[in-house]
C-alpha cells in the first residue's frame, strides 16, 4: 500500500505558511482496494491549498488517485473543516445586526409589450 500520509504531506507542505498544521487522515475497507483520505490545515491556507478554481487541490487529488490506481485502489481525498460553520456564523451575525441599515432592493419594471401591426 502507497504511504498516503507522505505523499500528501511531500505535495501540501511546501504550499502551506503553517505547514505543522496539516493532518493527514485515511482510512480503508476490510480488503484495502478502497482509501478515502482527510486532510485538514489552518484556515489561512485555504486558498492557497484550493488555488484558482480549485485547481491546486484537483491537481493533488489527479496524484493521488494516479498512485492508488497503480497500487489497485480507488482513493477519494476530501478536504476536512475543523470549523464547518464558523464562517457562517461570522456572516450570520454581521447581517443580522440592527445597526447596519440594508440598502433597499431596486424595483425593475417589467418592459411593455409592443403589438405589430
Amino acid at each position: 500500500m502507497p504511504d498516503y500520509n507522505a505523499l500528501i504531506s511531500f505535495l501540501l507542505k511546501p504550499l502551506l505558511t503553517q505547514p505543522d498544521a496539516l493532518r493527514v487522515d485515511f482510512e480503508s475497507n476490510g480488503s484495502g482496494d478502497r482509501v478515502w483520505i482527510r486532510v485538514a490545515f489552518a484556515e489561512e491556507d485555504r486558498g492557497i491549498v484550493f488555488g484558482k478554481w480549485g485547481r491546486t487541490i484537483q491537481a493533488v487529488r489527479t496524484i493521488v488517485m494516479a498512485t492508488a490506481e497503480e497500487a489497485n485502489h480507488s482513493a477519494k481525498l476530501e478536504v476536512f473543516d475543523p470549523h464547518p460553520h464558523s464562517s457562517d456564523i461570522d456572516s450570520h451575525s454581521k447581517s443580522s445586526d440592527i445597526s447596519q441599515p440594508r440598502s433597499p432592493r431596486p424595483v425593475l419594471e417589467k418592459p411593455k409589450r409592443k403589438d405589430i401591426n
